[in-house]
Protein backbone atom coordinates (compact mmCIF):
# COMPACT_ATOMS: atom_id res chain seq x y z
CA UNK A 1 0.00 0.00 0.00
CA UNK A 2 0.85 3.53 -0.83
CA UNK A 3 2.00 5.66 2.18
CA UNK A 4 0.36 8.80 2.41
CA UNK A 5 2.33 10.72 5.26
CA UNK A 6 5.50 12.20 5.35
CA UNK A 7 7.47 12.85 8.30
CA UNK A 8 5.97 11.70 11.67
CA UNK A 9 7.58 12.86 15.34
CA UNK A 10 6.06 10.70 18.68
CA UNK A 11 6.43 11.54 21.91
CA UNK A 12 7.18 8.47 23.83
CA UNK A 13 6.00 7.87 27.42
CA UNK A 14 8.85 6.59 29.80
CA UNK A 15 8.99 5.46 33.46
CA UNK A 16 10.89 8.66 35.61
CA UNK A 17 14.94 8.50 34.98
CA UNK A 18 16.75 8.00 38.35
CA UNK A 19 20.69 8.08 38.86
CA UNK A 20 22.07 4.42 37.83
CA UNK A 21 18.86 3.72 35.29
CA UNK A 22 19.94 1.50 32.47
CA UNK A 23 18.71 3.71 29.63
CA UNK A 24 20.37 1.79 26.79
CA UNK A 25 17.28 -0.82 28.07
CA UNK A 26 14.93 1.66 29.09
CA UNK A 27 14.38 3.69 25.91
CA UNK A 28 14.47 0.55 23.74
CA UNK A 29 12.19 -1.17 25.59
CA UNK A 30 9.84 2.52 26.15
CA UNK A 31 9.82 2.36 21.90
CA UNK A 32 9.58 -1.04 21.43
CA UNK A 33 6.15 -1.21 24.04
CA UNK A 34 4.85 2.26 22.01
CA UNK A 35 4.96 0.53 18.62
CA UNK A 36 3.21 -2.64 19.89
CA UNK A 37 0.95 -1.27 21.69
CA UNK A 38 -0.06 1.39 19.05
CA UNK A 39 0.52 -1.10 16.22
CA UNK A 40 3.61 1.10 14.48
CA UNK A 41 6.52 -0.68 13.17
CA UNK A 42 10.17 0.76 13.29
CA UNK A 43 11.90 1.42 9.77
CA UNK A 44 15.46 1.66 9.08
CA UNK A 45 16.56 5.18 9.63
CA UNK A 46 14.33 5.98 12.21
CA UNK A 47 15.63 8.57 14.84
CA UNK A 48 15.38 7.41 18.48
CA UNK A 49 15.73 10.95 20.53
CA UNK A 50 16.17 11.48 24.40
CA UNK A 51 16.78 14.36 26.16
CA UNK A 52 19.85 15.64 27.82
CA UNK A 53 18.02 15.71 31.11
CA UNK A 54 17.47 12.20 31.33
CA UNK A 55 21.01 11.13 30.22
CA UNK A 56 22.50 13.48 32.62
CA UNK A 57 19.89 12.12 35.39
CA UNK A 58 20.88 8.32 35.09
CA UNK A 59 24.06 9.14 35.13
CA UNK A 60 23.82 11.47 38.43
CA UNK A 61 25.39 14.68 37.15
CA UNK A 62 24.49 17.00 39.74
CA UNK A 63 26.17 19.61 41.68
CA UNK A 64 25.98 22.02 45.05
CA UNK A 65 25.81 25.68 45.05
CA UNK A 66 28.65 24.91 47.85
CA UNK A 67 30.34 23.20 44.71
CA UNK A 68 30.14 25.90 42.42
CA UNK A 69 31.23 28.67 45.37
CA UNK A 70 34.38 26.54 45.63
CA UNK A 71 35.21 26.25 42.22
CA UNK A 72 35.26 30.25 41.66
CA UNK A 73 37.11 30.76 45.39
CA UNK A 74 39.78 28.79 43.66
CA UNK A 75 40.29 30.40 40.51
CA UNK A 76 39.44 34.12 41.36
CA UNK A 77 40.45 34.35 44.81
CA UNK A 78 39.32 37.32 47.28
CA UNK A 79 39.54 39.25 44.04
CA UNK A 80 36.44 41.38 42.40
CA UNK A 81 34.41 39.18 39.81
CA UNK A 82 32.92 40.88 37.06
CA UNK A 83 30.38 38.21 36.07
CA UNK A 84 29.33 39.59 32.73
CA UNK A 85 26.44 38.41 30.21
CA UNK A 86 24.44 35.93 31.59
CA UNK A 87 21.00 34.56 30.59
CA UNK A 88 17.81 36.17 32.62
CA UNK A 89 16.23 32.93 33.46
CA UNK A 90 15.95 31.48 37.05
CA UNK A 91 15.92 27.84 35.93
CA UNK A 92 19.22 28.25 33.70
CA UNK A 93 21.28 30.96 35.97
CA UNK A 94 19.79 31.70 39.47
CA UNK A 95 21.50 28.57 41.24
CA UNK A 96 24.37 28.96 39.29
CA UNK A 97 24.70 32.76 40.41
CA UNK A 98 24.08 32.03 44.11
CA UNK A 99 27.10 29.48 43.99
CA UNK A 100 28.86 32.32 42.50
CA UNK A 101 28.15 34.57 44.64
CA UNK A 102 28.60 32.44 47.78
CA UNK A 103 32.42 31.81 46.34
CA UNK A 104 33.12 35.88 46.24
CA UNK A 105 33.43 38.95 48.23
CA UNK A 106 32.20 41.32 45.90
CA UNK A 107 30.44 40.92 42.10
CA UNK A 108 30.15 43.62 39.62
CA UNK A 109 26.84 42.47 37.75
CA UNK A 110 27.07 43.03 33.87
CA UNK A 111 24.05 42.81 32.19
CA UNK A 112 23.52 43.31 28.42
CA UNK A 113 21.07 45.20 27.25
CA UNK A 114 18.24 45.79 25.44
CA UNK A 115 18.06 41.82 26.34
CA UNK A 116 20.01 39.00 26.82
CA UNK A 117 22.03 36.78 24.21
CA UNK A 118 19.16 34.69 24.14
CA UNK A 119 16.54 37.56 24.08
CA UNK A 120 14.67 37.93 27.36
CA UNK A 121 14.36 41.72 27.28
CA UNK A 122 15.05 44.05 29.88
CA UNK A 123 14.05 47.14 27.55
CA UNK A 124 12.55 47.87 24.59
CA UNK A 125 14.19 49.06 21.60
CA UNK A 126 11.80 51.91 21.91
CA UNK A 127 12.29 53.15 25.17
CA UNK A 128 15.81 52.95 24.12
CA UNK A 129 15.06 55.20 21.21
CA UNK A 130 13.01 57.70 23.58
CA UNK A 131 15.54 58.16 25.83
CA UNK A 132 18.68 58.71 23.33
CA UNK A 133 20.31 55.39 24.36
CA UNK A 134 22.82 53.64 22.34
CA UNK A 135 23.23 49.60 23.83
CA UNK A 136 26.49 49.51 21.33
CA UNK A 137 28.61 52.22 23.11
CA UNK A 138 26.46 53.65 26.30
CA UNK A 139 27.54 52.09 29.72
CA UNK A 140 24.41 52.62 32.43
CA UNK A 141 24.38 52.52 36.03
CA UNK A 142 21.87 51.00 38.24
CA UNK A 143 20.75 54.53 38.87
CA UNK A 144 20.74 55.24 35.48
CA UNK A 145 19.14 52.55 34.41
CA UNK A 146 15.90 52.80 37.22
CA UNK A 147 15.85 56.68 36.07
CA UNK A 148 15.12 56.09 32.69
CA UNK A 149 13.41 52.75 32.44
CA UNK A 150 11.99 52.08 35.63
CA UNK A 151 11.11 48.53 36.61
CA UNK A 152 10.77 45.95 33.72
CA UNK A 153 9.07 42.79 34.39
CA UNK A 154 9.30 39.41 32.05
CA UNK A 155 6.36 39.40 29.77
CA UNK A 156 6.51 35.29 30.95
CA UNK A 157 7.77 35.28 34.27
CA UNK A 158 6.74 38.51 35.78
CA UNK A 159 10.35 38.75 37.66
CA UNK A 160 12.45 42.23 37.52
CA UNK A 161 15.49 40.04 36.80
CA UNK A 162 17.79 43.50 37.91
CA UNK A 163 16.27 43.33 41.63
CA UNK A 164 16.01 39.19 41.58
CA UNK A 165 20.07 38.82 40.78
CA UNK A 166 20.80 41.68 43.35
CA UNK A 167 19.14 39.84 45.81
CA UNK A 168 20.33 36.49 45.02
CA UNK A 169 23.72 38.02 45.44
CA UNK A 170 23.37 40.33 48.59
CA UNK A 171 21.65 37.22 50.49
CA UNK A 172 24.79 35.24 50.15
CA UNK A 173 26.61 38.16 51.80
CA UNK A 174 28.40 39.73 49.14
CA UNK A 175 28.38 43.02 47.70
CA UNK A 176 27.10 44.17 44.40
CA UNK A 177 27.19 46.53 41.78
CA UNK A 178 25.58 46.52 38.40
CA UNK A 179 25.86 47.67 35.17
CA UNK A 180 24.37 47.44 31.46
CA UNK A 181 26.54 47.53 28.68
CA UNK A 182 27.22 45.48 25.89
CA UNK A 183 30.99 46.02 25.31
CA UNK A 184 32.90 43.22 27.38
CA UNK A 185 36.09 45.73 27.73
CA UNK A 186 33.18 47.66 29.71
CA UNK A 187 34.12 45.63 33.35
CA UNK A 188 37.82 46.24 33.27
CA UNK A 189 36.99 49.68 34.57
CA UNK A 190 35.82 48.00 37.46
CA UNK A 191 37.92 44.68 38.11
CA UNK A 192 40.61 42.64 36.06
CA UNK A 193 39.09 39.71 36.80
CA UNK A 194 35.95 38.54 34.92
CA UNK A 195 34.11 35.23 34.62
CA UNK A 196 31.86 35.53 31.59
CA UNK A 197 28.48 33.41 31.56
CA UNK A 198 27.65 34.66 27.93
CA UNK A 199 27.11 30.96 25.75
CA UNK A 200 27.40 31.26 21.85
CA UNK A 201 29.76 34.28 22.18
CA UNK A 202 32.07 32.66 24.82
CA UNK A 203 35.28 32.68 22.52
CA UNK A 204 35.24 35.94 21.05
CA UNK A 205 34.30 37.81 24.62
CA UNK A 206 37.23 35.64 26.33
CA UNK A 207 40.11 36.75 23.68
CA UNK A 208 38.50 40.43 24.10
CA UNK A 209 38.87 40.56 27.41
CA UNK A 210 42.24 39.08 27.43
CA UNK A 211 43.06 41.54 24.34
CA UNK A 212 42.09 44.37 26.69
CA UNK A 213 44.28 43.26 29.84
CA UNK A 214 42.02 41.54 32.03
CA UNK A 215 44.14 39.34 34.26
CA UNK A 216 41.66 36.28 35.26
CA UNK A 217 39.23 35.41 32.54
CA UNK A 218 37.23 32.22 32.63
CA UNK A 219 33.95 31.24 31.23
CA UNK A 220 31.34 29.37 32.78
CA UNK A 221 32.29 26.39 30.16
CA UNK A 222 35.18 26.54 32.80
CA UNK A 223 33.61 26.24 36.10
CA UNK A 224 33.13 23.04 37.24
CA UNK A 225 34.63 21.46 34.16
CA UNK A 226 35.71 18.69 36.89
CA UNK A 227 34.68 16.67 40.04
CA UNK A 228 34.54 19.38 43.01
CA UNK A 229 34.06 17.41 46.40
CA UNK A 230 32.57 14.47 44.32
CA UNK A 231 30.15 16.49 42.47
CA UNK A 232 29.21 16.17 39.35
CA UNK A 233 30.90 17.96 36.23
CA UNK A 234 31.14 18.63 32.18
CA UNK A 235 34.56 18.04 30.66
CA UNK A 236 33.72 20.33 27.50
CA UNK A 237 30.83 22.57 28.69
CA UNK A 238 31.33 22.75 32.67
CA UNK A 239 28.53 24.82 33.90
CA UNK A 240 26.66 25.69 30.71
CA UNK A 241 23.52 24.00 29.73
CA UNK A 242 22.81 23.61 33.33
CA UNK A 243 19.53 23.60 34.73
CA UNK A 244 17.83 24.39 38.90
CA UNK A 245 17.11 20.75 40.48
CA UNK A 246 16.73 22.47 43.63
CA UNK A 247 17.20 25.35 45.59
CA UNK A 248 20.82 24.45 46.50
CA UNK A 249 21.58 22.51 43.52
CA UNK A 250 21.75 21.81 39.79
CA UNK A 251 21.36 18.95 37.29
CA UNK A 252 24.45 19.62 34.97
CA UNK A 253 24.70 19.07 31.20
CA UNK A 254 25.10 15.20 30.41
CA UNK A 255 28.88 14.11 30.12
CA UNK A 256 30.42 12.25 27.13
CA UNK A 257 27.69 9.86 26.15
CA UNK A 258 28.64 8.79 22.21
CA UNK A 259 28.72 5.11 23.72
CA UNK A 260 24.86 5.50 24.63
CA UNK A 261 23.58 6.39 21.18
CA UNK A 262 25.68 3.76 20.03
CA UNK A 263 24.60 1.03 22.39
CA UNK A 264 20.94 1.97 21.25
CA UNK A 265 21.51 1.54 17.76
CA UNK A 266 22.74 -1.67 18.66
CA UNK A 267 20.39 -3.20 20.94
CA UNK A 268 17.39 -1.94 18.44
CA UNK A 269 19.20 -3.67 15.71
CA UNK A 270 19.73 -7.20 17.53
CA UNK A 271 16.30 -6.57 18.43
CA UNK A 272 14.55 -5.93 15.19
CA UNK A 273 16.61 -5.83 12.54
CA UNK A 274 16.37 -2.12 11.54
CA UNK A 275 18.91 0.10 11.45
CA UNK A 276 17.52 3.22 13.38
CA UNK A 277 19.83 6.44 14.27
CA UNK A 278 19.90 7.68 18.06
CA UNK A 279 20.74 11.09 19.21
CA UNK A 280 20.68 13.17 22.58
CA UNK A 281 19.46 16.51 22.46
CA UNK A 282 18.65 19.46 24.70
CA UNK A 283 17.33 22.99 23.65
CA UNK A 284 15.69 23.37 19.73
CA UNK A 285 17.51 25.98 17.64
CA UNK A 286 14.62 28.45 17.22
CA UNK A 287 13.13 31.45 18.00
CA UNK A 288 9.62 32.68 19.35
CA UNK A 289 8.27 35.48 17.49
CA UNK A 290 5.93 36.89 20.16
CA UNK A 291 8.60 36.42 22.82
CA UNK A 292 11.72 37.16 20.63
CA UNK A 293 13.12 34.65 22.69
CA UNK A 294 15.68 32.42 21.02
CA UNK A 295 14.95 28.67 22.37
CA UNK A 296 19.09 27.72 22.07
CA UNK A 297 20.37 28.60 26.04
CA UNK A 298 22.60 25.19 25.77
CA UNK A 299 25.77 25.01 24.59
CA UNK A 300 24.60 22.85 21.62
CA UNK A 301 21.43 21.12 20.56
CA UNK A 302 22.97 17.63 20.74
CA UNK A 303 25.51 16.40 22.33
CA UNK A 304 25.89 12.87 21.07
CA UNK A 305 24.11 11.21 18.11
CA UNK A 306 24.86 8.31 15.73
CA UNK A 307 27.15 8.86 12.76
CA UNK A 308 24.18 8.65 10.42
CA UNK A 309 23.01 11.74 11.40
CA UNK A 310 26.11 13.85 10.43
CA UNK A 311 25.41 16.56 8.01
CA UNK A 312 22.86 18.87 6.54
CA UNK A 313 19.61 18.18 4.21
CA UNK A 314 20.27 17.96 0.76
CA UNK A 315 16.91 18.98 -0.87
CA UNK A 316 15.33 20.49 -3.45
CA UNK A 317 12.18 23.00 -3.27
CA UNK A 318 9.37 21.33 -4.84
CA UNK A 319 7.64 24.44 -5.42
CA UNK A 320 10.27 26.10 -7.25
CA UNK A 321 10.55 23.06 -9.80
CA UNK A 322 6.67 23.38 -10.17
CA UNK A 323 7.15 27.07 -10.97
CA UNK A 324 9.96 26.92 -13.33
CA UNK A 325 11.51 23.80 -14.34
CA UNK A 326 7.81 22.42 -14.93
CA UNK A 327 5.81 25.51 -15.31
CA UNK A 328 3.59 24.05 -18.23
CA UNK A 329 2.79 20.26 -16.71
CA UNK A 330 -0.24 19.62 -13.96
CA UNK A 331 -1.07 16.12 -12.59
CA UNK A 332 0.73 12.93 -13.18
CA UNK A 333 2.54 14.23 -16.04
CA UNK A 334 3.84 16.83 -13.11
CA UNK A 335 4.24 14.37 -10.64
CA UNK A 336 6.24 11.89 -13.06
CA UNK A 337 8.58 14.62 -13.72
CA UNK A 338 8.90 16.20 -10.45
CA UNK A 339 10.15 12.54 -8.59
CA UNK A 340 12.52 11.87 -12.02
CA UNK A 341 14.16 15.30 -10.99
CA UNK A 342 14.30 14.22 -7.06
CA UNK A 343 16.27 10.86 -7.79
CA UNK A 344 18.46 12.54 -10.38
CA UNK A 345 19.54 15.33 -7.59
CA UNK A 346 22.97 15.58 -7.38
CA UNK A 347 24.93 14.83 -4.04
CA UNK A 348 25.59 18.14 -3.23
CA UNK A 349 23.01 21.21 -4.21
CA UNK A 350 24.91 23.90 -2.77
CA UNK A 351 24.58 26.82 -4.86
CA UNK A 352 21.85 25.05 -6.87
CA UNK A 353 18.23 27.59 -6.98
CA UNK A 354 16.26 24.77 -7.14
CA UNK A 355 17.31 23.96 -3.54
CA UNK A 356 16.90 28.08 -2.05
CA UNK A 357 15.25 27.98 0.78
CA UNK A 358 15.37 24.51 1.97
CA UNK A 359 16.93 25.28 5.32
CA UNK A 360 20.61 23.86 5.21
CA UNK A 361 21.12 23.41 8.93
CA UNK A 362 22.64 20.65 11.09
CA UNK A 363 20.75 17.70 10.56
CA UNK A 364 20.89 17.45 14.33
CA UNK A 365 19.55 21.04 15.02
CA UNK A 366 16.67 20.33 12.99
CA UNK A 367 15.98 17.17 13.80
CA UNK A 368 16.38 18.11 17.75
CA UNK A 369 14.07 21.24 17.59
CA UNK A 370 11.31 19.18 16.51
CA UNK A 371 11.68 16.83 19.56
CA UNK A 372 12.29 19.91 21.82
CA UNK A 373 8.52 20.75 20.38
CA UNK A 374 7.38 17.45 20.52
CA UNK A 375 8.59 16.64 24.06
CA UNK A 376 8.13 19.92 26.04
CA UNK A 377 9.72 21.49 29.00
CA UNK A 378 6.42 20.41 31.00
CA UNK A 379 4.41 17.80 31.98
CA UNK A 380 3.92 15.47 28.90
CA UNK A 381 5.92 12.67 30.22
CA UNK A 382 7.39 12.10 26.91
CA UNK A 383 11.46 12.22 26.87
CA UNK A 384 11.75 10.03 23.78
CA UNK A 385 10.95 11.12 20.46
CA UNK A 386 10.88 8.60 17.74
CA UNK A 387 10.80 10.42 14.53
CA UNK A 388 10.08 8.40 11.69
CA UNK A 389 10.18 9.51 7.74
CA UNK A 390 12.44 12.21 8.34
CA UNK A 391 14.60 11.17 5.33
CA UNK A 392 11.97 10.41 3.33
CA UNK A 393 10.85 12.46 0.03
CA UNK A 394 8.41 12.72 -2.52
CA UNK A 395 9.50 9.97 -4.28
CA UNK A 396 9.07 7.09 -1.23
Amino acid sequence: MERRTGTISRGIRCPIIREGDDLVQIVTDSVLEAAACEEFALRDRDVICMTESIVARAQGNYASVDDIAADVKAKFGDNTIGVIFPILSRNRFSICLKGIARGAKKIVLMLSYPSDEVGNELVSLDKLDEAGVNPYSDVLSLERYRALFGENLHPFTGVDYVDYYQQLITAEGTDVEVIFANDARAVLDYTKCVLNCDVHTRVRTKRILKAAGAEIVYGMDEILREPVNGSGCNEQYGLLGSNKATEDSIKLFPRECSSLVNDIQKLVLEKTGKHVEVMVYGDGAFKDPVGKIWELADPCVSPAYTPGLEGTPNELKLKYLADNDFKDLTGAELQAAISKKIQEKKVDLVGDMASQGTTPRRLTDLIGSLCDLTSGSGDKGTPVVLVQGYFDNYTN
